[in-house]
Formats: structure tokens, C-alpha cells, sequence
């Protein structure tokens, strides 16, 4: 699995294993990614792994623990409590889109529509991609939040996954 290389972004262990895996699914890998364990216990909380771990192809934006711990104080524990299991799944669902985006699409797309492109996400929101100037693609959610891919192209056996260092949050 690689990791960013982009300037600006050090190595670091965001992923668990330095091959990727085809026979993996999105699920399974971000288990074994300790760096992806509080997305992975949402997903959990949400019930959403069987979806995540259907034939898709999916594209995840997988916030990372470091992610998650920007929110609010209170935010991440709120999300996981059974009665707010339609919004903790409302916020996993816009962290994917349908189809196999990989970074050379997106970056394609993005130059295509003039700087930026628009993303239609599984939760029925968007995200906006656009270039960081740096080799590296920025995410803006639908309430001006934006997040930078720290690690992209992780290709899994049912999509793609990109690392990303902020939750982003629909509208």
C-alpha cells in the first residue's frame, strides 16, 4: 500500500502493510490498519460493514484515529450511541462514493472540469476534489470542511481506498 508522497506529506504508518492486497476487501483492510481503528468501530456501530464488504467497487475517503480525534470533544462518543446510529451512518456514507476512483481519475476529472470536481457520494451529498498545488488532492464537504489525502490508491478487492486527515461532514 502506498503512501503519499506528495511534498509536505512525511511517511508515516498510515497503513498496516506495504502491499496491497487484491483479495482483501475495504473492510478487512481497515481492520488490520491500527491508524483506521475508530473508523473501523463506526462502521461497526453503523452497521455497515456487510455493505462495505459487498461486491461495490466503492471509493472510501477513510479518516484516520487522528482524524476523528479533531472533532468536537464529545462528537466521536455521540456518533457511536445506538441512538445515533441514522447520523453516525449518514456521516460513514459520505465518506463514499460508487465506482473505483483512484487518484489518476480524480486527478483527470479534476482537470477536466477546470480545477475541481464534483462528487456524488453514497449518502446523496457531494464532496468537491481539487488539486493542493503540491501534488496532492483536497476534499470540501458540503459545510466548508476540507480534508487532504495522505495516502491514496489502496486498492482493495472491492474498490479503492484514500487516507484522509479530517472527518468530512454532510450537510
Amino acid at each position: 500500500l502506498a503512501l503519499c508522497s506528495a511534498p509536505g506529506h512525511a511517511a508515516s504508518p498510515v497503513v498496516a502493510n506495504a502491499e496491497a492486497k487484491a483479495s482483501t476487501d475495504i473492510v478487512a483492510a481497515a481492520v488490520a490498519t491500527p491508524s483506521l481503528s475508530t473508523l473501523v468501530a463506526a462502521v461497526k456501530a453503523a452497521d455497515l460493514v456487510g455493505t462495505l464488504q459487498g461486491a461495490g467497487p466503492f471509493t472510501v475517503f477513510a479518516p484516520t484515529n487522528d482524524a476523528f480525534g479533531k472533532l468536537p470533544a464529545g462528537a466521536v462518543e455521540g456518533l457511536l450511541k445506538p441512538e445515533a446510529k441514522p447520523a453516525l451512518a449518514g456521516v460513514l456514507t459520505y465518506h463514499v462514493v460508487a465506482g473505483n476512483v483512484d487518484a489518476a481519475a480524480l486527478a483527470k476529472q479534476i482537470q477536466a472540469n477546470g480545477g475541481s470536481a464534483t462528487l456524488t457520494t453514497v449518502q446523496g451529498g457531494t464532496l468537491t476534489a481539487a488539486a493542493d498545488g503540491k501534488g496532492g488532492i483536497v476534499l470540501t464537504d458540503a459545510k466548508g470542511g476540507t480534508a487532504k489525502v495522505v495516502a491514496a490508491d489502496l486498492r482493495q478487492s472491492n474498490g479503492v481506498v484514500h487516507v484522509i486527515d479530517r472527518v468530512l461532514m454532510p450537510q
